[in-house]
């Protein structure tokens, strides 16, 4: 399934203009989803309906795709029924997000609503939800996953959990989605903002890290910022960020020597299918660069875990040969040329026997 990035406004908290203005900026770095709350809204729906619709067209304008994140007692706060979606379709939205859900033969029915809005649930409770609406023949073309995202510290999703709640949505092949947290963004839709993310463990990692690990979890299609606004570094980092192939930092040593900088850079990396415990091992680079010298240098020490190194000239056929290190080793043969940076280190564990990979150096 195609992987997209997303960011969220708060209509009820933000101004036009600011928000106008974001979702420019989002676009021409390649955002395509737009996350929006109306859990929190408080007028009557007159003036509710013309805010949304303001924003929303600019939204389109910009080739979002838009949800709207509601709540069951929204349908009675603006006196409309749970089956007429007209209210939303005349808002522009795409997507209406179920924050609490009904019985799931409501949800199936919804799925069948004559402005093919799509219905997005609730992922992060690991029930038979999505399974009891299925079995009332939902229409699944129109029925997406969405996690919540935790605004108070402390309280996000554990990763096992995060992995079992979204396993029962991807193996039904229904289209995922989940929150990152900027670290300067300070609205949403609750006064507590400890940040946005989904996951607890990403609330104080770098965003383009969050993002990197979701997608290379397989079990995300969309990344969302949750909160507003990111900065124009955060949103070129998430935009930035390889949606279908783990690129992982490296921080290169001193005297890297060019030919290492020209292995490194290598777009065809990928762990060899008789893995070791030991290494991450990319072997076509030996192939490639076997008649090119490599000195050796930083060669004496002990490697430890996230060390990158390259085979010296004195190791042989496995001069050039790029790895990893996975557990701490010494070797003379081979040159430390980088680290990857050790918020990023815990992503090693995505690299399994034949996954392709990249390496980008960091100044």
């Amino acid at each position: 399934m195609k992987r997209e990035i997303g960011i969220s406004i708060y209509p009820d908290h933000s101004v036009f203009e600011q928000d106008k203005h974001y979702l420019e900026k989002a676009a021409k770095l390649g955002y395509t989803r737009l996350f929006m709350s109306m859990l929190e809204v408080g007028n009557e729906p007159t003036v509710v309906k013309n805010k949304f619709q303001a924003i929303i067209r600019v939204a389109k304008e910009n080739g979002f795709e838009v949800c709207l994140d509601i709540a069951p007692s929204i349908f009675q706060q603006l006196n409309i029924s749970y089956d007429q979606l007209d209210f939303f379709a005349e808002l522009g939205a795409d997507v209406i997000r179920l924050d609490e859900g009904f019985d799931g033969n409501r949800e199936a029915m919804l799925t069948y609503n004559p402005f093919h809005l799509a219905i997005e649930l609730n992922m992060s409770n690991n029930v038979a939800y999505l399974e009891n609406i299925l079995s009332y023949q939902a229409n699944e073309p129109f029925l997406y996953g969405c996690h919540n995202f935790y605004p108070q510290r402390g309280t996000g999703l554990p990763y096992d959990f995060f992995v079992a709640c979204s396993q029962r949505f991807k193996k039904h092949g229904i289209k995922t989605a989940a929150f990152v947290s900027s670290k300067t963004g300070n609205m949403g839709p609750w006064s507590v903002n400890d940040g946005l993310p989904t996951l607890e463990m990403h609330r104080d990692l770098p965003i383009a890290v969050q993002t990197k690990h979701l997608f290379a979890t397989g079990l995300i299609d969309v990344v969302i910022i949750g909160n507003a606004y990111a900065t124009d570094e955060e949103l070129a980092m998430v935009a930035a960020v390889n949606r279908y192939k783990l690129d992982l930092a490296v921080l290169p040593v001193e005297q890297i020597q060019p030919i290492e900088e020209t292995i490194l850079r290598e777009t065809g990396h990928f762990r060899r299918g008789d893995i070791s415990n030991t290494v991450i091992r990319s072997t076509q680079v030996r192939v490639k660069y076997q008649d090119k010298p490599n000195p050796a240098h930083d060669n004496k020490q002990e490697f430890v875990v996230g060390d990158v190194v390259i085979g010296n000239n004195q190791f042989g056929r496995y001069k050039n040969e790029l790895q990893i290190v996975l557990e701490a080793h010494q070797d003379d043969r081979k040159n430390l040329v980088g680290r990857i940076p050790e918020e990023e280190r815990f992503l090693l564990s995505f690299i399994q026997p034949w996954s392709k990979f990249g390496l980008t150096l960091q100044s």
